[in-house]
Protein backbone atom coordinates (compact mmCIF):
# COMPACT_ATOMS: atom_id res chain seq x y z
CA UNK A 1 0.00 0.00 0.00
CA UNK A 2 1.21 3.62 -0.42
CA UNK A 3 -0.08 6.34 0.91
CA UNK A 4 0.56 10.51 0.83
CA UNK A 5 -0.63 11.82 3.54
CA UNK A 6 -1.20 15.44 4.12
CA UNK A 7 1.44 16.63 1.87
CA UNK A 8 2.02 19.91 0.96
CA UNK A 9 4.48 21.52 -1.72
CA UNK A 10 4.79 24.92 -2.51
CA UNK A 11 7.18 26.66 -5.28
CA UNK A 12 7.46 29.59 -4.19
CA UNK A 13 4.30 31.84 -3.53
CA UNK A 14 2.49 29.10 -5.78
CA UNK A 15 0.55 26.03 -3.36
CA UNK A 16 0.43 23.84 -5.75
CA UNK A 17 -0.67 20.38 -3.11
CA UNK A 18 -2.23 21.70 -0.11
CA UNK A 19 -2.49 18.99 2.71
CA UNK A 20 -3.44 15.96 -0.21
CA UNK A 21 -4.43 12.19 0.37
CA UNK A 22 -4.11 9.61 -1.60
CA UNK A 23 -4.52 6.09 -0.26
CA UNK A 24 -3.29 3.24 -2.87
CA UNK A 25 -4.07 -0.56 -2.00
CA UNK A 26 -2.14 -3.07 -3.77
CA UNK A 27 -4.12 -4.35 -7.56
CA UNK A 28 -6.06 -1.07 -7.47
CA UNK A 29 -5.94 1.24 -10.21
CA UNK A 30 -6.45 4.73 -9.80
CA UNK A 31 -7.21 7.78 -12.07
CA UNK A 32 -5.54 11.51 -10.78
CA UNK A 33 -8.23 14.13 -12.50
CA UNK A 34 -8.26 18.19 -12.20
CA UNK A 35 -7.64 20.78 -13.96
CA UNK A 36 -4.38 21.88 -15.53
CA UNK A 37 -2.04 23.27 -12.61
CA UNK A 38 -4.41 21.56 -10.08
CA UNK A 39 -0.92 19.78 -8.89
CA UNK A 40 -1.54 16.25 -10.07
CA UNK A 41 1.81 15.82 -11.24
CA UNK A 42 3.67 17.81 -8.43
CA UNK A 43 1.66 14.69 -5.98
CA UNK A 44 3.14 12.02 -8.33
CA UNK A 45 6.45 13.28 -8.65
CA UNK A 46 7.11 13.65 -4.85
CA UNK A 47 5.82 9.78 -4.45
CA UNK A 48 8.40 8.62 -6.90
CA UNK A 49 10.93 11.21 -4.98
CA UNK A 50 11.56 13.66 -8.17
CA UNK A 51 10.39 16.37 -5.39
CA UNK A 52 9.98 16.67 -1.96
CA UNK A 53 7.36 17.39 -0.01
CA UNK A 54 7.60 20.76 2.16
CA UNK A 55 5.28 18.93 4.94
CA UNK A 56 3.35 15.57 5.16
CA UNK A 57 4.65 12.00 4.66
CA UNK A 58 4.62 9.45 2.56
CA UNK A 59 3.75 5.73 3.64
CA UNK A 60 4.69 2.43 2.02
CA UNK A 61 3.36 -0.99 3.52
CA UNK A 62 2.67 0.79 6.74
CA UNK A 63 6.20 2.43 7.30
CA UNK A 64 6.93 6.02 6.69
CA UNK A 65 9.74 6.53 4.11
CA UNK A 66 11.43 9.54 2.93
CA UNK A 67 11.49 9.01 -0.76
CA UNK A 68 14.55 11.43 -1.83
CA UNK A 69 15.60 10.27 -5.45
CA UNK A 70 13.39 8.93 -8.65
Amino acid sequence: MLELREITKRFGDVLANDHINIRVEPGTIHAIVGENGAGKSTAMRIAYGFYTADSGEIVVDGEPRRIETP
